[in-house]
């Protein structure tokens, strides 16, 4: 396979992760919100399970590929950690913008009408009210200002990163073996949203909100949307993405170098060695096949 048909393949597998991730994120969010009695109005680890669920499908439906960044602060983290390869950055972070984008079209497309029924039941409306906006994107919660959900955010992703980064870790012995990492980093999400979720609806994923945010901004809700009440529409993008290389950071330079095999690693050695851009190493054949001889 050449090398361009290769990468556009990178960006389609982070389009359908993103795309995946918000069909079933957003579609429990429009279940959560939309109906009453919700089902999961008593039952909020549900929610949080659902969103996991969906990385790990992602995960398992796209790692092969691309890795399955599906998230722009992991995509940075991973080009100042990882060895990940600076020029693919801009094209994989607009992929799964597009990817949120499309994903949100779907939920639409499904929850449309109830939508439209819940606004008319509460007298709302999407420009002026923001009506159902919270099936698709996020804003801050009760008693949390725009600057406290910035830092919310900043910490929060830095937690999903450094998370994903043991997780994926070549020489944590306690890493996840096989393919379980997939399932770990769900819970992982899942975990975080069950313990801050409330606080701003952690989005920790400028493509989970900015995607579906741009959507809703052409399907109705205007200026809820973007900028959104005190214009927040860009904490979600700023703070993850410092956030992100924070964690990364934190786990690259304060744990790993005392990660049990890594003092016998060619790292030491100066060697820059081929550890796993996330689930897969995502390395040509050719040279996956030297190195195992």
């Amino acid at each position: 396979m050449s090398e361009k048909k290769r990468f556009i393949g990178e960006l389609i597998s982070e389009f359908f992760a993103v795309a995946i991730i918000i069909l079933f994120g957003d579609g429990v969010a429009a279940m959560y919100s939309l109906y009453d009695p919700s089902p999961y109005k008593t039952a909020y680890w549900g929610v949080c399970i659902v969103w996991g669920l969906g990385v790990t499908v992602a995960i398992y439906a796209t790692g092969a590929i691309s890795g399955t960044h599906a998230n722009p602060a992991v995509t940075m983290a991973l080009a100042l950690f990882r060895g990940f390869s600076w020029k693919k950055v801009l094209p994989y972070m607009g992929a799964q913008v597009l990817g949120g984008f499309a994903g949100a079209t779907l939920v639409y497309l499904l929850y449309n009408p109830v939508i439209d029924h819940y606004n008319m039941t509460h007298h709302l409306t999407r420009a002026i009210d923001g009506g159902s906006a919270g099936v698709f994107f996020t804003h801050p919660g009760d008693f949390v200002t725009v600057s406290h959900a910035f830092v919310d955010e900043l910490v929060l992703t830095a937690v999903l990163v450094f998370g994903i980064f043991a997780i994926t870790c070549q020489y944590n012995t306690q890493a996840p073996q096989a393919n379980s990492s997939a399932l770990i980093i769900g819970l992982l999400v899942a975990t975080i949203g069950a313990s801050c979720g409330y606080l701003d609806a952690w989005a920790i994923n400028p493509a989970r909100d900015f995607g579906p945010r741009l959507f809703c901004f052409f399907a109705g809700w205007g200026s809820s949307a973007l900028p959104a009440p005190g214009s927040y529409w860009w904490v979600p993008i700023a703070a993850p993405m410092i956030g992100g290389p924070i964690g990364g950071g934190i786990y690259h330079y304060v744990l790993r170098p005392f990660m049990p095999n890594y003092m016998a690693s060619p790292a030491m050695q100066g060697v820059n060695p081929a550890e796993p851009v996330l689930v897969v190493a995502n390395e040509p054949a050719s040279v996956v096949s030297n190195r195992a001889s």
